[in-house]
């Protein structure tokens, strides 16, 4: 769920406007996992903006004591959750962690960099949800660690049922800032987009939901 209306349209104008998401109806960017999509959205852009950088700390941190009251820890998912995890951590007062895709293969081959400690009760950082995979990844090896995951707090998610459905099996409670029907909406007021824009990029979000 976002964390509230209000911040969600503050979020999704910082976004646009400083070119974080790019909208390309005509002409779709493949993701990782294939999809072809009108909307990309790197949100490791904000890093660079000290004022939407302050802004979305403190609503992360809000969002946190509002949900998941007692977290003892934070940890980002690597990479776009570590910096934003260490702001976070350092603004709460928290011990900081993050958790790579995988083991190392060298070294001590460790996934989770930084101290952890069973039954810790850790809040998980991310930048953006796709669909959901890495994410979960870092909860499931929070979680073999020992540790309790509250839940997990990021900026964007698009929404897509394949990590709605994730993150429900999982038992994990997710936290957004912003999301892809806010932003779009905010695309369309702004003058971002045409009305015909948003039908394309409505007719995406309807085949991955097979509507």
């Amino acid at each position: 769920m976002i964390y509230s209306p209000e911040v969600a349209l503050q979020t999704a104008e910082q976004l646009l406007k400083i070119k974080a998401v790019k909208l390309s109806p005509k002409e779709p960017f493949t993701w990782a996992s294939g999809i072809k999509s009108p909307i990309y959205c790197d949100n490791r852009i904000t890093l660079s903006y000290p004022e939407l950088r302050t802004f979305i700390r403190m609503n992360f941190c809000r969002a946190i004591q509002t949900y998941f009251e007692g977290a003892e820890a934070i940890s980002g998912v690597a990479t776009g959750g570590i910096a934003q995890g260490a702001l976070v951590a350092q603004e709460l007062g928290l011990p900081f962690s993050y958790v790579r895709s995988g083991k190392k293969d060298h070294g001590l081959a460790n996934q989770i960099e930084g101290e952890v400690h069973p039954e810790q009760r850790i809040v998980v950082i991310e930048d953006l949800i796709s669909t959901g995979g890495s994410s979960l990844g870092a909860v499931n090896a929070l979680r073999e660690a020992g540790c309790t995951v509250l839940g997990m707090v990021a900026i964007f998610t698009y929404n897509l049922p394949v990590a709605i459905r994730g993150f429900e099996a999982a038992g994990c409670d997710l936290i957004t800032l912003t999301d892809y029907d806010a932003l779009t909406r905010k695309a369309l007021a702004d003058g971002y987009i045409c009305a015909d824009d948003l039908t394309v990029l409505q007719e995406f979000k309807d085949r991955l939901t097979g509507k």
